[in-house]
């Protein structure tokens, strides 16, 4: 693998089969930045949901006659994605470890996992990628912090990006601040599902069905969202241009202020952000116990 090799030239492996891979895998294929042949999906224990993905996408799977594997598919691959659950990832690395190769690129999209704590787990300096995607990745609508290793060269961080841009917008971060992602958009789909929900419950308190106070509030936040990213304004240029004094907006802001939504979202997304530091420091423990052991 080498500077001069194309995305649509290099055999990616999906360690992990859950919702974050397919999106990345269909957003690959559809977009046509890799072919159904050279992307390879595995997992523990769900032989079902392999079987699914490979009928859906036609990527390659492990057989069970053991033509193919899942270690010949990880031990083949330019790109091994790492697309376990946190609680998985140092007991997964296991069996990992001695199948990677020094010049694979790994990619991960495992919450809370450093590149520090994943060089210790490889047991080697290797170039790994770390990233936070959310949940909107799914539609191709996601929006995706990445960060490096030192040892990942400008191409490999250009094959990365492209990667990501196949179901997301892509925002390059410092590592320190991955955890911010996680807090701001790692999580922020909830918020504004939690927003939506609120808002569906006030229309249906005003006399509105549920299916016209769906309606109405997620066309109102698709379109604040579009103005935002079209017109290119501040977020509170905007809010102040529609907000006349006294009138009915004006009155709904007040009572928000009263209880203190502003203040109150930082915190949620701050708490969040100290949750995806918590969760990486009981990664690093637990692999920091596993080095012990062995």
């Amino acid at each position: 693998m080498n500077s001069m090799t194309s995305l649509q030239d290099l055999q990616l492996c999906f360690v992990g089969a859950g919702s974050m891979a397919e999106a990345l895998v269909r957003g690959l294929i559809e977009k046509k930045k890799s072919l159904p042949g050279y992307i390879s999906m595995t997992n523990r224990s769900n032989a079902e949901r392999l079987h699914d993905l490979r009928m859906r996408y036609g990527v390659r799977v492990p057989q069970e006659d053991g033509s193919t594997t899942s270690e010949s598919l990880i031990a083949s691959a330019d790109i091994v994605f790492l697309c376990m659950k946190p609680k998985d990832v140092v007991s997964a690395m296991d069996g990992l470890r001695p199948l990677l190769r020094p010049e694979q690129l790994i990619v991960s999209v495992v919450a809370g996992l450093s590149i520090e704590t994943m060089q210790q787990l490889l047991g080697r300096e290797q170039a790994v990628v770390r990233t936070m995607p959310n949940t909107s990745s799914t539609i191709g609508l996601g929006a995706t912090g990445i960060c490096f290793s030192a040892s990942v060269s400008e191409w490999q961080r250009e094959i990365a990006i492209e990667i990501f841009e196949s179901m997301s917008i892509v925002c390059p971060v410092e590592e320190h601040l991955i955890n911010t992602v996680t807090g701001v958009s790692g999580s922020g789909p909830a918020y504004v599902y939690y927003l939506i929900e609120a808002m569906v419950a006030a229309g249906i308190s005003g006399g509105l069905t549920e299916e016209q106070s769906k309606q109405l509030v997620v066309q109102t936040v698709l379109g604040a969202a579009e103005m935002v990213k079209t017109t290119g304004e501040d977020p509170a240029a905007l809010r102040k241009g529609v907000t006349s004094p006294n009138g009915t907006t004006y009155a709904a802001l007040e009572v928000l202020a009263q209880h203190n939504f502003l203040p109150g979202m930082v915190s949620a997304v701050m708490r969040a952000s100290d949750r995806a530091r918590e969760m990486g420091g009981e990664i690093a423990d637990a692999a920091a116990r596993r080095m012990q052991e062995q």
